[in-house]
Parts: C-alpha cells; structure tokens; sequence
C-alpha cells in the first residue's frame, strides 16, 4: 500500500503523519499505544493523571503495550489550582520521553530544558503570530488548530481553510493541521494546504480502544455539525465542547452578563471526567468538535489509520489527479 511521508513521519519516527490529541482524561496509556501501534503518534496527556508520579507510571504502563514512538503533552491554561507544570516535565523527560506537546500558554520558558533533554518539542497554537513566536523560541513542530477543533480555539475564530496556509506563507518548521480532521478527505485537504500531517482529537474518542463509556462514542456518531457549544466567550477563554444541559446552561448565563464563579462548578474537570466514567452525557462539560458531523463509526485505531491514509492516497492520486487537463 502506498504511504504519505512528510518531515513530520521523519522527525517523530512514525509510520503514518497523523497525531493523537492531547485531550484531557482521554489520553491514557491504551489510547496512546493503540495510536502508536497504528503507525500515528500517540500521546499521553499529563494532567488526566493526578501528579507527577501518576504520570511516570502511565508511562510505564504505556511502553508495556507498544513499542513504537510516543509523546506527552502538557498544556498550560488558566485554571482554579494551577498545577506543577515542571514536575509533570521532569518526570516525562526522566521516563525518557523524546517527544512532548506543549499548548496553552507562550513555551519559551520550558523549551531549553526539553532540548536539553534531546526532545522533539511540538507546540499548539491557534494563530500566525503565535506560531511565529514558537518557532522563534525553538520548537521543532507546530499544531495549527482552527476554530473548528474541540477545547480550546482560541479567540480570532480563524477556520483552518485559511489559517494553515497562512501559517504556511509564514512558516520554516513543519506544521501539522488540527481541528475538523476525521478521514482521508482531510489529511489530503491538510496536505494541500501547506500542512505535513493532521493531528486529530474527537476522531479518536470514537474508536475502540478509547478508554470512554460507550455511550460517549455512540453519541460522537450520532450527533451533527451542529452539536457543539462555544462557552467562556465572554470571559475571552473560549472553549468548544459538546451541546448538552451543561454547556446549554454555561452558555444562557453568561450570556446573561454571569461570572467565572457563578459557572465554576458547572465548568469543572471532575464533572467533566464522570462522563467519560459513567456515560451520563450530562454530567459534566466534555469536549467534541463539529467533525462529529462525518464521523459514522467506531473502529479500531488500526483500521481508523490504514482507512485514512489509503483514501487520502487515492484522493491525491486519483481524483485530484483526474482533474489536470494536460
């Protein structure tokens, strides 16, 4: 089967250019080894795992289940309890982690100490100018998420349509296009819009070996384009998380001119991770993109990847093809 290599497969030492969000609670050792085994590039996320030492072990459990590449991420956001962004690094970098995400907040302060270390840093970021800066700053790869993407999309509302190849005219490093990819239409669309590979969150959710109830992956399939809500607009913190009585009510309050601490406990991670524990779908705020509209099944991470990146193939030598009159 022809293969998509891009700079992106080169530096992480992946079979395919396609990346595991780093989504909150989700991330675990069986999602990412699952991704990794599949060719991508799986990643832990540090804080679904209560501290620093929790993570070592995920680490360890996770190199019990592949062999292959896989990174961790760390994202630094405003929050009620910060937590100990450097020891979640130092741990990672003395469990031997050669790849680590970083998103949120600018990464200037914890490159150096990830290069140091010999890390491929990959960094996520919802603009040009903040792009720019990381590549300044010396990361190695940049995650251009759109106003499409689950979490956090920052506050320009600029889709990937013309965010990645405005990154493009701009950028030297590789890149890799996050929010609205789900399939093969996408990577290829990504490819052709300056990116080298595709980095996907809400697609993942909707696989077997995603350690989610069941009924949070029938919903993901069920559900439309339309089933998002964009809440904290109003607190200049904008988040994309899926449409239910939570976010609905998170939303008509703020709306209504309300503060942080009138919808803290609606808002709160906890809440968030009992409906992927329990499948009540309205438990807490949980995250899923509007790529949800194209998502209609729940496979495996290996026929999720080898079906992507086949279509993709046949798009770009196929049909793209079919068009040029020569």
């Amino acid at each position: 089967m022809a293969k998509i290599n891009t700079r992106i497969n080169e530096m992480l030492g992946i079979e395919h250019p396609i990346i595991q969000g780093g989504m909150q609670w989700v991330g675990k050792a069986e999602m990412a080894a699952a991704v990794s085994n599949a060719g991508g590039l799986g990643i832990i996320t540090s804080l679904t795992q209560p501290t620093p030492e929790d993570l070592g072990k995920e680490i360890d459990r996770c190199r019990e289940m592949t062999d292959k590449p896989f990174g961790v991420n760390l994202t630094i956001l405003p929050t009620i309890t910060p937590p100990p962004y450097e020891e979640y690094l130092r741990v990672a970098i003395e469990k031997g982690i050669k790849i680590v995400e970083t998103a949120g907040a600018n990464p200037a302060q914890l490159v150096p100490g990830l290069k140091a270390a010999g890390v491929t840093v990959i960094h996520k970021c919802t603009s040009v100018r903040h792009a720019i800066s990381a590549q300044n700053k010396g990361v190695d790869i940049l995650s251009i998420d759109g106003f499409e993407c689950a979490g956090h999309p920052g506050e320009d509302d600029i889709p990937g349509l013309i965010l990645l190849p405005a990154a493009a005219d701009k950028l030297e490093i590789p890149f890799v296009a996050s929010g609205g990819f789900a399939d093969g239409r996408g990577l290829a669309a990504a490819l052709s819009l300056g990116a080298e590979g595709i980095n996907m969150g809400t697609r993942f959710v909707a696989t077997e070996e995603a350690p989610v109830h069941q009924n949070v992956k029938q919903a993901i399939v069920d559900r439309s384009e339309l089933d998002t809500n964009l809440i904290l607009r109003t607190l200049n913190n904008t988040a994309r998380v899926a449409k239910n009585a939570v976010s609905d009510e998170v939303v008509e309050k703020l709306n209504q001119g309300a503060q942080f601490p009138e919808i803290r406990d609606l808002v709160a991670g906890k809440r968030g991770a009992q409906v992927y524990e329990t499948g009540d779908l309205d438990a807490g705020i949980w995250s899923a993109g509007p790529v949800q509209g194209i998502i209609n099944d729940i496979p495996s991470c290996q026929e999720l990847l080898d079906r992507i990146v086949a279509d993709a193939v046949e798009i770009i030598e196929g049909r793209l093809a079919g068009f040029v009159a020569k």
